[in-house]
């Protein structure tokens, strides 16, 4: 019931949030003290965990892809895999761990000290001076941490297959250009947006329902970073759905997804009659 009573509040804090954003009622300052500490403060954090990842999938990937005979494949495949699903869930999931387990722990001890009573009597919003200037800082800072993300693991998987498996850069980058498209990055950077959202939104409205004092901070920042988790996971499925599968197909097909550079990738059957890769 806790639980759910939590969710009430986010889903209710949205909405403030957006009919707030609608007025303009937007503290600046610490706008821009929440854009620095979601952006460049995590950035570190961001780009070494999307070297790792991506060097892990291209040496899974890569070795398959070279015993099919598909080797200029890998650069579309990880450039593909990486912006559609890996680059901004990752992401979400490392700024799930940091920024909303911030948001929840630093909200809720204002709660329990009672500054979020001070800031009400004071006629302060705390929607408008807490709430709304993480939200959006997490919205904007999201989807630019993502395409940096993207922009590093795709370097790392370039110079991962140059060194071990001998795939010059030049076909890695040529690969990854035509199987990619426009349709591809625009939804990951709508994806980064929304799980941006759902953490600044989850991370407040857990913070500001905190009840019991410092164990009560300690168990609502638990609560807020698995709760985010799910929350990005499950929107991640819904997103990929709509997005690739759902009403987005056709605009994706519109801004050359299923183009023929796309369909590099056919399956053909060899002399030996097993089916392999060719580019």
């Amino acid at each position: 019931m806790d639980w759910l009573r939590r969710v009430g509040a986010s889903a209710l804090l949205a909405g403030q949030v957006l009919l707030h954003l609608g007025s303009g009622r937007i503290h600046r300052r610490n706008t821009f003290d929440q854009l620095s500490a979601v952006g460049l403060e995590s950035l570190l954090i961001v780009l070494i965990t999307s070297v790792v990842i991506s060097g892990v999938f291209t040496i899974q990937v890569a070795r398959e892809f070279i015993n099919f005979g598909a080797s200029s494949l890998i650069g579309g495949v990880l450039a593909i895999a990486l912006t559609r699903e890996l680059t901004p869930v990752v992401t979400a999931v490392v700024m799930c761990g940091r920024v909303g387990s911030a948001f929840a722990a630093e909200m809720g001890t204002m709660k329990v000290t009672e500054q979020v009573d001070a800031l009400q009597i004071l006629r302060t919003d705390p929607v408008d001076y807490l709430v709304t200037p993480r939200v959006v800082a997490c919205a904007l800072m999201l989807p630019v941490l993502t395409m940096l993300s993207l922009i590093t693991g795709l370097i790392g998987g370039m110079i991962i297959c140059d060194g071990l498996y001998n795939i010059a850069p030049s076909q890695f980058l040529s690969s990854a250009q035509s199987l990619l498209t426009t349709w591809d990055l625009f939804v990951c950077v709508i994806k980064a947006s929304i799980f941006g959202i759902l953490i600044a939104l989850i991370g407040s409205g857990w913070g500001l329902s905190t009840q019991g004092g410092a164990k009560g901070v300690g168990r609502s920042t638990t609560d807020a970073v698995v709760t985010a988790l799910l929350a990005v996971f499950i929107s991640n499925f819904f997103l990929s759905w709509l997005l690739f599968q759902g009403p987005g197909q056709s605009m994706g097909t519109a801004s050359g997804t299923s183009s023929p550079q796309g369909s590099q990738a056919a399956m053909i059957r060899p002399a030996g009659g097993s089916p392999s890769l060719e580019s």
